[in-house]
């Protein structure tokens, strides 16, 4: 099993692992929790009893106060002596109504409370419970179970969530509100935009409605629904937008996040981001926990929906994205040890390794040993950053690079080509980082489509073979 599905320092601890989960289904069955009866959809919710208890406790109060206070003086004597002539307490009783909670059409007009905001769309909601089968060194096989969030995209049953959730996952089940429950088909997955869609039979569904992610700014109010810990299904969480467009990297893989302060735990991975008009501007994805042992609170994250609606609508259609942009070259990041290694003068940058013959790169004109600094108007100083930036971009878009080679900073335009497809769900490409080879374990890379001999290509380079 991937150490993603155990890991919970890092980025994407919050798909929740059951820690009892053993290796029998029952254990991993045992954390699904049934959803509790609608509260909130109730327009009228019944009014509060008046018990004789309640009222005595209260009574007891007031009398110890006043027994406490005769021990401090005078005054409080007379109090106390008082309140027994009497004999009476007196209670003071809101009259105030129960205030309803209206069921309302998302229209991108309408604003509402957040209690509204989860009165109508509370039922677009999913908890998602995955297994997943592993092999121990005896031989023996275990079964670990983990939880997380989802939300309805389509009326006829596609589901979208992350695909850290789902990753490794040898059976899925998606619970709605209602608590019906459904075996869930993995369509497809892209670990590079951390989304899955997921196809449930079912028909009829109520389905969220997307709002426009750019319109989201600092102080916003925002909500999270989901399934903290696996258990708590269908909590809601509040808080404001903190920051937009933060750029986060996860172990290599760069993300444009919506950062946020609302509550984000193990589970809530996956589900809907809302603003008060109860549209879907990001799927909660992330919780700043990487520090060690470090607690950090009010430090939450979600993927903005503009950036993925184009990726889930491919994986709908292709059962994966067949139009990520692809460079076709072998790259890593510039160091200041290769630049006085090579004698090249730039310390940033991204090093190209390799170039696919008749590739994007090749016709472009890239050459092993160039060092790619812009990427239109965007500074390249890493491959994290070429990474960030090519995800702006698809098959068949034009680029210009800006490149130093020999020391001349020239230009050229590049059109991307398609990125291949792999036989992971997730169509990662297989790149390199800097150590001059094409290593198919690393997610830095920009090619799969160089099979080797990139050391001899950097001697033959360097030492004048080429």
């Amino acid at each position: 099993m991937s150490n993603e599905f155990h890991d919970e320092n890092n980025l994407y601890h919050f798909s929740y692992r059951d820690p009892n989960a053993g290796s029998h289904a029952e254990s991993a069955a045992g954390s699904i929790v049934e959803p509790a009866a609608d509260p909130v959809v109730t327009n009228t919710p019944a009014q509060p009893k008046k018990h004789h208890r309640g009222a005595g406790r209260v009574v007891a109060l007031i009398l110890s106060c006043a027994v406490i206070s005769a021990a401090c003086g005078f005054g409080g004597a007379i109090l106390a002596q008082n309140g027994s002539r009497t004999g009476k307490t007196t209670v003071q009783q809101s009259s105030r109504t129960a205030s309803t909670v209206n069921v309302k059409k998302v229209d991108g007009q309408t604003l509402m409370s957040p209690a509204e905001v989860y009165a109508s769309t509370v039922n677009s909601v999913v908890s998602i419970n995955c297994s997943a089968v592993s092999t121990n060194i005896f031989g023996q096989q275990t079964e670990s179970a983990s939880s997380g969030s989802g939300f309805i995209y389509t009326a006829d049953g596609y589901i979208v969530t992350n695909q850290h959730v789902i990753a490794n996952a040898s059976s899925i089940n998606v619970t709605l509100y209602n608590g019906d429950t459904y075996p869930a088909t993995l369509v497809g997955s892209d670990s590079d935009y951390d989304v899955a869609v997921l196809k449930i039979d079912a028909k009829d569904l109520p389905a969220v409605t997307l709002g426009n992610s750019t319109d989201v700014n600092v102080g916003d109010t925002v909500m999270a629904i989901g399934n903290p810990l696996g258990e708590l299904t269908f909590s809601m969480s509040s808080g404001i937008v903190s920051c937009v467009n933060r750029a986060i990297n996860v172990e290599g893989t760069p993300f444009n996040m919506i950062q946020v302060d609302a509550s984000i735990n193990p589970g809530n991975s996956g589900g809907p981001l809302m603003n008060l008009y109860g549209e879907v501007v990001g799927i909660v994805s992330a919780k700043y926990s990487s520090y060690a042992d470090t607690t950090v609170e009010g430090l939450g994250f979600a993927i903005p929906i503009n950036d993925v609606q184009s990726i889930i609508s491919d994986i709908m259609e292709n059962g994966s994205v067949t139009d990520k942009a692809y460079m076709a070259i072998t790259a890593g990041t510039m160091t200041q040890q290769m630049a006085a290694q090579y004698k090249i003068n730039a310390t940033e940058g991204v090093f190209v390794y390799s170039v696919e013959d008749g590739g994007a790169g090749d016709k472009a004109g890239l050459k092993l040993g160039d060092v790619i600094t812009k990427l239109n108007d965007t500074q390249i100083t890493s491959m994290e950053d070429l990474s960030a930036a090519k995800k702006g971009f698809k098959a068949g878009d034009t680029v210009t690079l800006t490149v130093l080679r020999d020391g001349q900073e020239i230009t050229t335009q590049l059109t991307f080509d398609a990125q291949p497809q792999t036989t992971d769900d997730t169509t990662d490409s297989s790149q390199s980082s800097g150590n001059g080879y094409n290593n198919n374990n690393n997610d830095n890379n920009d090619s799969n489509g160089y099979n080797g001999n990139g050391y001899s290509d950097l001697y033959d380079y360097f030492f004048g073979r080429h």
